[in-house]
Formats: structure tokens, sequence, C-alpha cells
């Protein structure tokens, strides 16, 4: 008893110890594990015999990370949302692909399966696309007013002030008064920017960081300069010849066949600098492998305005005579030629959908086409004209008067009564362009540069496959391999690039009319033989094409016997108007005492 009573004292009895409540994030795999498995015993215990057998079936293996359906557990609980995220269909027609085509039949299984393979792909990226879209964070912000503010009279300082100090770097002034007035071009990425001075002066400039990669005289008169495929390459049309300079200022060649360079385009995917020269011929140059492809002699005197589509790569040119025309490298004909203004053209831009044509003329008006019907939309008139146009990645316009500088917002749809914004610059404007990827529109005067901070006017969502402004050195060159590998020939240009895809009937048509006369028949007047199929290894590939080729010869034969047939006819019938000839010959006639 007392050793019984010391154990009583020495354990006393006391209840099971409650653990304290853990958090799910807390908790092991091993609890998870058994949470799991008490709620699917409690699930089970509910259910009738016939349904926990059904449940059982449908989910394979019971236990683990799995819930009684086969659907995913998550901290031991089923997913209340299976499946990917549904994608809006109006999203989906935004990337929509085509319609599909129909399916090889079933003997052709591996064509089959290839045609099945690609479609599903094509659906996923589709897909991918569209959610991608959905995620794009980035938005176009536009300058809005108070109430009954202008937005035209808020200046740059006052934007400045009210921006961040990153956006408010974004405008500078470089003073140049020297060897101005100047042209400019940023590079497809819109990090560099590249100057040209009238009066020789060159430079080319990182302008988000103010780095110089150089600068240097050329002593000459310089007309334009253009960035080619890289910042890496910069083309300067001088006073004399077209010269090509690499980023450190080195005179890389000299093409002496381009002379009297006025404007130049430079064509991305096709890798061509095309170039309107004072003495009225479009050149165009193959830079990845430095050959001039063509020469066109255009017949309307000199070439001073000159844009580009990047649409579709088609060369547009404006005339003295009020005309615009539409060039390709492939004819030596303009496609279009259009009537814009009752005076000269003094400049021309299209955006870059292909949709719009801008243009201004020395009677004072800015009109708006639409390239798709070749009908003006809207026309402007402006007090003293437009001597130079930009067009942004949004669709603002950028138009210069003297030394003003107006920028318009939705020029093609309703009509303006008043511009967007408004800049003053300090000397008379020789050249505007919107940078890309960026708020911002570089001007060129008589006293150096002007960067403008405009607002919406940038794409705020780059494609970094295409262009990546923030691209690395090792990234550019491998860009580069890839867009030279994937270069589009110059006999590809025209004004509808979907015809690329599509079958030119007509000629088809005209080759089979050929092939038919040189026959003697027609080989598609009959259905083509389709072999029936068989089993036990009688269907492979050589058989059916064996079986084919019989059949064929037996039509073959049939052709020839009926034609050797027809040729032995007129032959016979030929021989007996001979025989009835000579017949008639060997008779004598009154009148043969006559003959000599």
């Amino acid at each position: 008893m007392a050793a019984s009573s010391e154990t009583m004292l020495k354990k006393p009895h006391v209840g099971k110890k409650r653990k304290p409540p853990t958090r799910y994030w807390e908790r092991t795999e091993e609890d998870g594990k058994n949470d799991g498995k008490k709620q699917k015993e409690g699930d089970n215990n509910e259910q009738t015999p016939q349904q926990n057998n059904t449940r059982t079936k449908k989910g394979g293996k019971r236990g683990g990370k799995r819930g009684g359906a086969g659907k995913k557990v998550i901290s031991g609980k089923s997913d209340p949302f299976p499946g990917s995220a549904p994608v809006p269909e109006e999203k989906l027609k935004k990337f929509r692909r085509g319609v599909k085509g129909e399916l090889p039949p079933r003997p052709q299984y591996k064509l089959r399966d290839v045609v099945i393979r690609s479609e599903a792909a094509s659906d996923l990226a589709q897909k991918q696309n569209a959610r991608y879209d959905l995620m794009l964070p980035e938005d176009a912000g536009f300058l809005e007013g108070d109430e009954d503010e202008d937005t035209c009279t808020i200046s740059q300082d006052d934007i400045v002030d009210a921006v961040d100090i990153t956006a408010g770097a974004k405008y500078f002034n470089l003073t140049l008064s020297q060897f101005g007035p100047y042209r400019l071009d940023y590079s497809k990425t819109g990090r560099h920017l590249l100057l040209g001075g009238r009066r020789g002066h060159v430079t080319c400039l990182d302008w988000q960081s103010k780095q110089l990669m150089c600068e240097m005289n050329v002593m000459e008169t310089v007309n334009d300069v253009k960035w080619l495929h890289s910042e890496a390459l910069f083309a300067v049309a001088q006073k004399k010849w077209l010269y090509i300079y690499d980023n450190k200022g080195i005179e890389l060649h000299c093409i002496r066949k381009f002379n009297d360079v006025l404007r130049m385009q430079f064509l991305p995917y096709h890798f061509l600098l095309a170039t309107a020269s004072a003495t009225g011929f479009l050149q165009y140059l193959d830079v990845s492998v430095g050959k001039e492809v063509v020469a066109i002699c255009t017949k309307a005197g000199r070439l001073d305005v000159m844009a580009h589509n990047p649409h579709n790569a088609i060369i547009h040119l404006g005339h003295s005579n009020g005309t615009v025309t539409l060039w390709t490298p492939n004819q030596r004909e303009p496609l279009v030629k259009m009537l814009c203004h009752q005076g000269g053209v003094r400049s021309v831009a299209v955006d870059k959908t292909g949709t719009y044509m801008v243009t201004s003329g020395m009677d004072k008006k800015l009109k708006v086409y639409d390239i798709r019907a070749y009908r003006p939309l809207q026309s402007y008139f402006l007090p003293a004209g437009a001597s130079c146009l930009s067009l942004s990645q949004r669709g603002l316009l950028s138009a210069a008067t003297g030394d003003i500088v107006q920028v318009y917002r939705d020029v093609w749809g309703i009509p303006v009564t008043k511009p967007y914004m408004a800049h003053r610059a300090k000397g008379s404007v020789w050249g505007v362009h919107f940078c890309p990827f960026e708020d911002v529109l570089g001007v060129g005067h008589g006293e150096g540069f002007t960067s403008m901070v405009v607002p919406g006017a940038g794409e705020p969502n780059f494609d970094g496959l295409d262009a990546n402004p923030y691209r690395s050195a090792k990234q550019r060159q491998e860009w580069e391999v890839k867009a030279l590998l994937e270069k589009i020939q110059p006999e590809l240009i025209g004004l509808d690039p979907s015809q690329l895809s599509q079958v030119d009937h007509s000629t088809w048509e005209q080759r089979h009319e050929d092939r038919v006369q040189v026959l003697g028949f027609d080989p598609l007047a009959k259905e083509k033989f389709t072999p029936r199929l068989k089993t036990k290894g009688r269907s492979s590939s050589g058989k059916v094409e064996k079986r084919k080729k019989q059949v064929a010869h037996e039509d073959q034969r049939d052709v020839i016997r009926q034609t050797v047939e027809d040729r032995m006819k007129i032959d016979k019938e030929r021989k007996e108007k001979e025989k009835k000839k000579a017949a008639a010959a060997g008779q004598k006639s009154a009148l043969d005492r006559f003959r000599k």
C-alpha cells in the first residue's frame, strides 16, 4: 500500500494537455496530410457507399496531396478554382490567327498529327498573348488641364515643375548656334539621338544619360542623317556623296553612286536605306551586303519630301506639283499617284499602322488621308503652313510652323479646333521627330536642339524581342544576327502585305493552260485516283504511289490511243483528198489545149 501510495503521489492523474492552435504558415507537411485525411473521412461518412465508390474511382489513389475528386490540394483543401483562368473573348479576337483549315484524311495520320499539333500550339500562343496583354501594367497618360484651362497654354517649365526629377530631366536644350539648323533622328529603341547640322556638325549621344558617343565636323554641307539597323552605324547625306560612319565617328564607307542625296529613310526589316536626291532619283541601298538594289528615275524633279510607311515599307514622295507618289523597289513606275495640294508638298508623315497619311503643302493646308481608300478625311488651315510633320506611336501629330511647334491629338477623328500642346523654339525649326517609347519630341532648329516633354506620345509597353531600350551589348549582337537571318527581300514589298499568304489564281490558270497545250490533254480534268485503304502493310507509301502510277499509266494509254486514232483518221481523210485531187488532175479537159 505504501508503494502504491507513493506511486500515486509521484504520478498524479492529469488530463490530456491541449496543443495551442497553429497557423497555416506554421503547419508542417504531416499536419496537412492529417487534416486532409480527417476531412476525407468526414466526407466519406456523409456520403452513401455508391457515391464513395464513384469518388474513389475518379480520384485514383487516396491520400497524399490529392482530394477525393482528383483535384490538387492546397494546404489540405481542394482548389475552389480548378483549371486555368478564362480569357475574355474580346482579347482572343485581337490575337486570332485566321480560320482553321480542314484536317487531312485519316490515312495520312502523320500529316494529320502535325496539323493538329501546330493548331494546338497556335491556340496556346493566342491565349498566352491575350493573357500577357491583360497583364501589361503601363498605360499612356495625357495632359489634362483644370476646368476652363487650355492645355496648349501649359509651358514646358510648368510640366517640369509638376513631374518627378527623372521625367523633368527629359526636357533640355542644346545651344548649337554656330553650325545649325539641325536635322535629327532617334534610334529604333529610342535610346540614342543623332544630330546633323547644316554646316557640317555631326554628333550622336545617349540622350537619357547625356553621354556623348562621338562628335565631328565633316567640313561640308549635311542634308540629312539617319540611324541604320542599330546604334552602331549611321548614314550622313553630305553635299556630294553618301557616307557611312560608326558610333565612334570613324568613316566606314563613301558611296559615290548615291550623289546629291537630300532625304533618307531606313527600312529596318528589309535592311534597306532609301534615298531621294536632287537629281530626281530614288535609290535603295542594301546595308547588309553594301550593294545598290535599284535606282529609279521618278521624272518629278527635285526630291526633298520623303516618308515611309512602317506597315508595308512603301516610300511616300512629295513633289512640287502637289502630288504624293507611292514607290516600291520592284517597279519603275509609282504604285499610286495622289493629288493632295494645290501647291507644292512640304512634308509627309504616315502612322505606324499604315492607315493614315498626313500632308502639308504650300497652300497652307494640313490634310489627313485614309491610305486604304485614298480619300481625304480632314482638312485644316494653318495660317503659315507646316514645314515639318511627325507622328508619334500613339497618334499625336507635331507640326512646325516657323519657330512654333504645335502638337495635335486625334487629327483623323473629329475635327480639331485647337492644339494639344504648343512650344516656341529659339530658332526656325528644321526637323521634328518623336522619340520611340518615350513622351518626348525632339526639335532641331537654327539655334540647336530642344527635347520637349509631350505626355501620351510614346508607347508604354515595348516588345523586348523587337526593340528593347534596355538591352545590353550582347543582346544587341544576338538581335542583329536574328534580324539578318529573318531579313525580308525587296521583292516582297507591296501595298498589301497580306497578299504574300494568298494564291495568285491568274498566274496558276495561265500556267495550267500552257501545260494543257504542251501535253495535249488536261491532266486535271478527271478526278485524281484515291487508292483504297488496305490492311496488313499493303497501304504503305511506296505501294500507294505504285498503284497511283499504274492508274495514271492506264489513263495515259487511253489518251494516247485516242490521240493515235484521231491522227490516223486525219491522215486517212488527207490521203482521200489527195487521191481525189490526183484523179481530177488526170482527166482531160477542153482547156488543156491552151496549156504550154
